[in-house]
């Protein structure tokens, strides 16, 4: 595909033209650029010279000169019966112009990030001349490479108002991906409503009561950039919550944990081993139907400030049950700034402990997607300080080379989002990403963030040899999972006053790390700390 490109009539600006060819030519186009202060005669003579597939023209100089100057274009393309592809670059202005005249097949006022113009370029369009937005995941992230695909949440306290939202997400384009987050009550009770608490309808998200209101959401996305649609697995009745949700929305991938959503935090009543089991089915069916997995597992026990090596250790424990259960495509999600106050160095080296170690278990039946995310609990309550955090977590996250992105909006640590505030935090996201996409220091290098790493893998090791030693049947295998929690060699400080948990784990932040440490607040590893409670468990 050759594109011809030029800034026409006494137009002198040309840094816009040139970074679209520059753009252009990384797709792999064949480029010409004509220069500036094109007259139409001129820019008609190059055209029928090189005879590109595309011509590029822009304009900065104002309306009414616009005006003019595309008139004349239009008739004088008529005049030579030349029919080509036409794209306009300009201010908002001139833009406007553009899109009036009808000359144009894809205008740009100049607020589009490199990203777009990529999408553009790459667009493949439809039997209708439409483009075709990929409708799987893994289809989604090779058709945006390198850029990541951007995630958000929307649970508005109506249904009505999450589904205008779900409409004015799509509509803006800014996202691959919309999670519905659904109420307590739809989570826990959707399959046994009487159960349900009317006053808590709401709460915490979008009060979905009948399989209607999915199909409702996911009509609703049908627009803009068609954007993937998924939603929170439930607390309870997870098969069922599967199917609907295949049924509804073609459910993008499915996210279910295996410890939680039981006694363990509270989000259901089904006591841990059940709760256990329940999960594992669910997830061995959606990886049954082809369906890609997150095991959200892992960071749940950061949020309850477990130290690194646990929360490492049960990433790796989840990704091995999701290959064990079938689950083709895995998505492995990667919380930043959790527990509150580890330092990036740290942050970067427990995710690439953890990384590392999930991918070693990479095959062909067994691909593995990354998904990063700021840690709610590291937002600050000023808005403006959040958006800083936002920012910087992002900007850090990059670093692991994501192919999704779960932007987490500034307002959150203060109330829930809606697509204002999305709208908002998805743009400041995508800066930080272009920013970084250009290139960034190889942290891996750095020598503590690498001896960190190792530490936190040779730690993870012997969590799983005692594991090991316990296990009942397989290493992940419900009653094995349930004995490392009961134990006490899965455990975390936010769980002591749970009755399932041992809950005797401290943890603490020393030199920026998640740290196990004794009663005196000393770091302890992981052989000290498993001795001291296998003897408190004799005892």
């Amino acid at each position: 595909m050759k594109i011809l490109a030029g800034a026409i009539g006494s137009d002198i600006h040309t840094a816009g033209i040139l970074n679209f060819l520059n753009l252009a030519r990384n797709e792999g186009y064949e480029t010409i650029y004509i220069g500036s202060v094109i007259g139409i005669d001129k820019l008609l003579d190059s055209i029928e010279e090189a005879s590109p597939d595309i011509v590029a023209v822009s304009y900065r100089l104002g309306k009414e000169s616009c005006e003019q100057l595309l008139r004349e274009l239009k008739v004088s393309l008529e005049n030579r019966g030349i029919e080509k592809r036409l794209i306009f670059g300009g201010t908002v202005e001139t833009a406007e112009v553009a899109e009036k005249s009808g000359l144009f097949e894809k205008v740009f006022d100049g607020s589009e990030m490199p990203e777009e113009v990529v999408m553009f370029l790459r667009g493949k369009t439809d039997e209708k001349g439409e483009v075709d937005y990929p409708q799987t995941l893994l289809e989604r992230i090779a058709s945006k490479k390198p850029y990541p695909l951007i995630r958000h949440h929307i649970g508005l306290e109506t249904v009505d108002a999450t589904e205008e939202a779900v409409r004015k997400l799509a509509e803006s384009g800014l996202l691959d991906i919309i999670s519905l987050a659904p109420d307590q009550n739809c989570q826990q009770w959707f399959f046994q409503q009487e159960n349900m608490i009317s006053s808590e309808d709401g709460a915490g998200g979008a009060p979905f009561r009948k399989r209607e209101d999915f199909e409702r959401m996911y009509a609703a996305s049908r627009t803009g950039n068609y954007p993937l649609m998924r939603c929170y697995s439930g607390t309870r009745d997870l098969l069922k919550f599967s199917l609907l949700l295949k049924e509804t929305l073609n459910n993008a991938w499915a996210a279910i944990p295996i410890t939680w959503y039981s006694q363990l935090d509270g989000r259901s009543d089904r006591e841990l081993l059940e709760a256990i089991r329940d999960n594992q089915a669910a997830i061995a069916w959606n990886g049954g139907k082809g369906i890609p997995v997150e095991i959200n597992e892992a960071h749940q026990w950061a949020l309850r400030y477990c130290h690194a090596a646990v929360e490492v250790a049960t990433a790796y424990l989840a990704a091995m049950a999701a290959k064990r259960l079938g689950v083709q495509v895995y998505v492995a999600q990667y919380m930043f700034n959790t527990p509150p106050g580890i330092s990036p160095k740290m942050d970067l080296a427990k995710a690439l402990a953890k990384k590392e170690l999930i991918e070693s278990l990479e095959g062909d039946d067994f691909t593995v997607v990354t998904m990063v995310r700021p840690g709610l609990m590291s937002l600050p309550a000023d808005p403006d300080m959040a958006r800083g955090q936002l920012v910087s977590s992002v900007y850090t996250a990059m670093n692991i080379d994501p192919d999704i992105v779960h932007v987490v909006a500034y307002c959150e640590a203060t109330r829930r989002a809606t697509d204002v505030e999305i709208i908002e935090s998805v743009k400041m996201a995508k800066q930080a990403i272009n920013e970084a996409i250009k290139g960034l220091p190889d942290f891996r290098q750095d020598k503590e963030i690498h001896e960190h790493k190792q530490y936190l893998k040779s730690e993870c090791k012997v969590i799983i040899e005692a594991i090991e030693k316990i296990k009942t049947g397989e290493l992940t295998s419900p009653e094995t999972i349930y004995t490392a929690v009961k134990t006490g060699i899965l455990d975390a400080p936010g769980l002591s006053k749970m009755s399932v948990a041992k809950g005797a784990v401290r943890a603490a932040i020393i030199d920026g790390q998640s740290c196990a440490v004794d009663e005196e607040g000393k770091k302890i590893d992981e052989n000290d700390r498993l001795t001291a409670l296998s003897g408190a468990n004799k005892d």
